[in-house]
């Protein structure tokens, strides 16, 4: 693989990300379909525009030079001023990262997630946080390989 390039999605990327969109909702609907329809869009392109519009919610893409689009990051700024019980820190939430799976095994989410933690650091952030699927254990180990470490675990019974 060439050079990557990284940088904040646009426009002309909506089709592309829409096309990611769809494969990181397929994992999760084979891995719950109780709770994740097939076949479903997770935004409108309205929504989406919206999203990249937004300075809180910025989206990397990766890409070779005038190549596809092979994979995203979704991240949102969070922070809790004036809060009784959380401390003030600015955190960048990874809301969303995928790599295509024609690219996956080629240190594209690698490189993605080395991007989005050097834009954390240059933002201020204390920290990264991001939320793994326990049905996806390939993500959970490639996280785990990035050096993230679990702070919080969800818990369900199904009634």
């Amino acid at each position: 693989m060439s050079e990557l390039t990284i940088r904040r999605a646009t426009t002309a990327d909506i089709p592309a990300i829409d096309a990611l969109l769809r494969q990181v909702l397929e994992v999760h609907h084979a891995g719950r379909p109780d709770l994740f329809k097939g076949g479903a869009k997770k935004y409108t392109d309205e929504q989406l525009q919206g999203i990249l519009d937004d300075d809180r919610t910025p989206v990397f893409v990766a890409h070779e030079p005038d190549g596809p689009v092979l994979g995203y990051a979704f991240c949102i700024f969070q922070q809790h001023p004036n809060d009784n019980i959380l401390t003030d820190i600015t955190t960048l939430y990874i809301d969303d990262l995928c790599v295509d799976e024609s690219s996956r095994g080629k240190h594209v989410g690698s490189a993605l997630y080395r991007h989005v933690l050097d834009f954390a650091r240059e933002s201020g952030c204390y920290n990264v946080t991001l939320n793994v699927w326990s049905c996806n254990p390939t993500a959970q180990a490639f996280y785990e390989r990035m050096g993230l470490t679990p702070y919080r675990i969800g818990m369900e019974q199904i009634l």
